[in-house]
């Protein structure tokens, strides 16, 4: 009896799989066979690859926060000058690329989890970590910080809030807190 190949895409399929269920289902309703079922593989892919659910979920968080880590700083691509960030910042907080239900439910989800499994902490720890370093190439570190927490909690208010805030709004908001 011959071998088939191993699918060298099973380990995304599954990664990918695990934030749909998430975003679709909540945390609560993830489990090996629901995974397996979305991403089409075998049942026993799921411990073949992830020695529990735990480390999968860990490790789908980890894709999820880089995914939203390489959104956020093409953003910042070509920008020179503190002006220049502040427009960028208001941008990504308006942005249908990144403000999407799913990439919210996804932070809900996370931020939920995280306070159930702390090892998670370390996750959104490095997703913030990245977020400020590409602020702080035109801010100092104190002001870096508030904006990237001012851009977290507008992007929740964005999708979430009944009469949301207009552009002009946010960016006069950002340039306060820039002090641009």
């Amino acid at each position: 009896m011959s071998r088939r190949p191993n699918d060298s895409q099973r380990r995304e399929r599954i990664l990918d799989a695990t934030l749909a269920t998430i975003a679709e289902h909540g945390i609560s309703a993830v489990t090996h066979r629901k995974i397996a079922s979305c991403a089409g593989v075998p049942l026993g892919s799921m411990t073949y690859y992830f020695s529990g659910i735990d480390a999968l979920l860990e490790e789908a968080f980890t894709r999820f926060t880089r995914q939203m880590s390489a959104q956020y700083q093409s953003f910042f691509e070509g920008v020179e000058s503190p002006d220049m960030a502040c427009e960028a910042v208001t941008a990504l907080i308006f942005s249908d690329q990144v403000t999407t239900p799913r990439n919210m439910e996804l932070m809900y989800q996370l931020y939920a989890y995280m306070s159930k499994k702390p090892t998670l902490k370390s996750v959104t720890q490095n997703w913030m970590c990245a977020s400020q370093a590409t602020l702080e190439q035109w801010f100092d570190p104190v002001t870096a910080r508030a904006l990237d927490a001012f851009i977290e909690g507008m992007t929740l208010h964005f999708v979430t809030d009944r009469t949301p805030l207009r552009q002009e709004e946010i960016h006069l908001m950002v340039t306060r807190i820039a002090g641009v």
